[in-house]
């Protein structure tokens, strides 16, 4: 597809990054010149200079044969005004960018309105998966398909858990639990295990499950599951607002940690029912005297990833916590893995699936069936779910007679309101919607999953 990005910032340069591997043809806009020449100079994209608003900018970056237009420049404005200008001048999809939280209601009246494609908010995103995380803060990282029903659980494998030194294949002959697990990141290596398997402490495993089943399974291996009650936020922007609306919204007390005096005023107008703290989260006594020790999550939102991990690392010391910590470079990752933090959230990696996902669906050259996409273990694997529109090679053999590609695995099968977690005598039929987890790329139909 011919797609043109608007905006080479955090966002901007992740999409670029993500979605050079999927055969698009890429042109960048930007009015920094620095930020377009970084940016053409290591990947594959052409690069224009200038306001992505500017009719003529957007003629000269192809906006006539463009099929998708993604607008993350800093201004919300100017990203709407870029998509409504995009799509009089072509005829293409547009994606537009929108933090304020003015417009968080407002969405789905501007996407109707405006003809866009879709409005992504990274902060509100980022927002909802710390909120599921302190809801399940068993997990260390969650995704869900087939509208909640089917979960992705990420969990660490500790010194005392059932799983240490445990052969996968007696979660089902002995422990008779419906999970499935589909990854297991040990180190640096991504592997989709068979069922000689044997797990070790420190292994992050993904099982694939419903909610009710993936609790009954943890409570066997020995996990607690129990909800938070309590949450400490640390930085209070705009993620921090979203994030404690909601869980006040089901119930979790809620603590808010800024040094903004004006800020402070502001959240406690917005948010009545949270505990609103002027004073500076860095400081150890004042967590303390917060009640950090008592906290059941706590989260580190600050705008500087140093102090958001040194925060972690104190509420680990002090706390036992459902620790999250927002991570804005990605460049980081590599040596988060050593400081073993619980959870970690990498707002900008969010906003980049969604889109990247939307793409994927749109390109009708590949006859795309895909109905979600995650990327997993920073693009070394992929969860994507699949609708099956009409019988292929696919549909009616038993799993056990496909040839499947190597290091892939089919992890459910969602019919009507049936979740199936697949054996060797289950097969796939039209109208069924299927998640499967590989360490290949550029699935776009579920007839790929085969060997060539």
């Amino acid at each position: 597809m011919n797609i043109i990005i608007v905006g080479c910032g955090k966002v901007g340069s992740t999409l670029v990054e993500q979605l050079n591997g999927e055969n698009h043809r890429i042109v960048v806009i930007d009015e920094k010149e620095e930020k377009v020449k970084s940016i053409t100079d290591e990947l594959d994209a052409m690069g224009i200079v200038g306001n992505g608003v500017s009719h003529e900018t957007l003629r000269e970056a192809g906006i006539k044969n463009a099929d998708l237009l993604i607008a993350v420049t800093g201004s919300d404005e100017q990203n709407l005004l870029c998509c409504v200008i995009a799509k009089k001048t072509g005829n293409c999809k547009t994606i537009a960018r929108v933090r304020n939280p003015i417009y968080s209601t407002e969405t789905a009246f501007l996407r109707e309105e405006l003809g866009l494609a879709m409005i992504i908010n990274p902060e509100l995103t980022a927002a909802s998966e710390i909120a599921r995380l302190f809801q399940f803060p068993t997990a260390v990282k969650i995704d869900t398909f087939s509208k909640g029903r089917i979960e992705l659980l990420h969990f660490r494998v500790t010194e005392n858990c059932l799983l240490n030194h445990y052969e996968l294949i007696h979660i089902r002959t002995d422990l008779k639990c419906d999970v499935l697990v589909c990854m297991v990141r040990r180190g640096e290596q991504v592997i989709i295990p068979r069922g000689d398997f044997v797990f070790q402490e420190g292994d992050v495993v993904a099982i694939v499950s419903t909610p009710p089943r993936a609790s009954d399974f943890f409570k066997k291996i020995g996990i607690s599951t129990g909800k938070i009650r309590t949450a400490m936020l640390v930085g209070g922007g705009t993620m921090a607002y979203y994030l404690a609306k909601r869980l006040l919204e089901v119930g979790i007390d809620t603590k808010i940690i800024d040094q903004d005096q004006t800020r402070c005023e502001h959240l406690n107008e917005l948010l009545p029912k949270a505990s609103v703290i002027c004073g500076d989260g860095t400081d150890e006594k004042l967590l303390l005297q917060e009640g950090l020790s008592q906290a059941d999550g706590f989260a580190a939102l600050t705008g500087l990833d140093e102090e958001n991990i040194l925060l972690s690392l104190v509420a680990k010391k002090y706390s036992k916590a459902k620790i999250v910590t927002k991570i804005n470079r990605v460049n980081f990752n590599s040596v988060l893995g050593d400081i073993k933090l619980d959870s970690t959230i990498f707002p900008r990696l969010l906003t980049a699936d969604v889109i990247i996902k939307y793409a994927r669906s749109m390109n009708e050259s590949l006859n795309s069936n895909v109905e979600n996409l995650y990327k997993l273990e920073e693009g070394r694997a992929e969860a994507l779910e699949f609708y099956i529109k009409e019988a292929s090679a696919v549909t009616g053999v038993p799993l056990a007679k496909m040839r499947l590609k190597k290091d892939l695995l089919l992890c459910s099968i969602t019919r009507g309101s049936q979740v199936i977690i697949p054996g060797g005598q289950d097969e796939l039929r039209e109208g069924d919607s299927v998640v499967v987890v590989t360490t290949h790329s550029r699935l776009n139909d579920i007839r790929d999953i085969l060997e060539a």
